[in-house]
């Protein structure tokens, strides 16, 4: 999600899989032998010591839901893993591209993953530096003819080494033929073939803006083999959101603010339809309850000092809710 990451319990492990291969070399004319099952393989060197994913499992496992995501990111390294070590049995590992689309609406987790991406592909061997270059419009479209393909190039190669994440790609698509997003995306399809072992480029925003985007240019689909939905958060996965970001300030949610919270999340997602920001509202809905409790306990305690139970309580009256959709407060209707 862009910046901000939603914070959860554990997924679960991955489990441990384990793949047996033996090459037999050929005596000439003999039929080719049977691949074994079961037995080592000599051909194969060591892999390097220690467990590339273990890090970047740690990283997905504190994050809620994205089930799906976080199996094709366990896809990704297992691909890699293997590619491994068929070249080092001296087999065709080939060459895969990287080049991703990521579809959800805000605060779904698409700018935390894609840097848990650039992590797990540099330490694949992928990337050389597997940093993270996050624009958006306005970083690659220009005043003036030419000066886009240029600010777009200087970002490509700033992004060298690493991923170049575009929010809400499908921005440069909106203003038709004449307009310099076009050219954007010229060169950053070029960019795509000339550099295609140096960088990662990642277009992310919403699921129909996204898919109406790829319909504008008919090569773009075939270039990103990947492309990952990033859906809606459930309430209760908001709650836990929520009562993560809360322990993580070390404050906690006191009963009733997780049910005045629940009922105008239900609402909120209600009327917001299409503009819900999932695990960035909720953010910004923790955020607003510290800093009227702050202003609560100063009132208060204006001759003493707070217990430290009171100093970690989020209490009711301290979530005021305002409507994302219409922008009317809500906490007389949620009492």
């Amino acid at each position: 999600m862009n910046n901000g990451i939603a914070s959860g319990a554990k997924s679960g492990t991955r489990p441990s899989r384990q793949i047996n291969v033996v090459l037999r070399s050929q005596e000439a004319g003999a039929a080719p032998a049977p691949i074994a099952e079961n037995e080592p393989l000599p051909a194969v060197k060591p892999l390097p010591p220690g467990d590339h994913y273990a890090d970047i499992q740690r990283e997905l496992d504190v994050m809620v839901g994205l089930d799906n995501v976080k199996s094709l990111i366990y896809e990704i390294y297992a691909m890699l893993q293997i590619a491994h070590m068929r070249s080092e049995a001296g087999l065709n590992s080939g060459a895969h591209v990287y080049h991703m689309i990521f579809k959800g609406n805000p605060g779904t987790g698409k700018t935390t993953i894609a840097r848990i991406v650039a992590k797990l592909l540099q330490k694949m061997g992928v990337l050389t530096k597997g940093h993270l270059i996050e624009v958006e419009r306005a970083d690659l479209v220009g005043e003036y003819i030419g000066h886009t393909a240029q600010k777009t190039r200087d970002l490509v190669r700033k992004a060298s080494g690493g991923v170049l994440f575009v929010d809400e790609a499908y921005s440069l698509a909106r203003g038709g033929e004449k307009d310099f997003g076009k050219e954007a995306i010229d060169t950053l399809v070029k960019a795509m073939e000339d550099m295609r072992t140096q960088f990662v480029l990642i277009l992310a925003g919403y699921p129909a803006e996204i898919d109406y985007f790829l319909q504008t240019n008919p090569g773009l689909p075939s270039r990103f083999p990947i492309q990952i939905d990033f859906p809606d958060y459930s309430i209760d996965q908001l709650i836990q959101i929520a009562e993560m970001m809360a322990k993580d300030r070390d404050y906690v949610l006191q009963p009733q603010t997780v049910f005045k919270m629940r009922q105008h999340l239900v609402q909120e997602k209600q009327l917001s339809l299409f503009s819900f920001s999932n695990a960035r509202y909720v953010r910004n809905m923790i955020e607003k309850s510290i800093r009227h409790q702050a202003v609560r306990l100063l009132s208060q305690y204006s001759n003493s000092v707070p217990g430290k139970q009171e100093l970690m309580a989020i209490r009711p009256e301290d979530l005021r809710c305002e409507s994302q959709a219409s922008g009317i407060r809500r906490d007389g209707m949620l009492g």
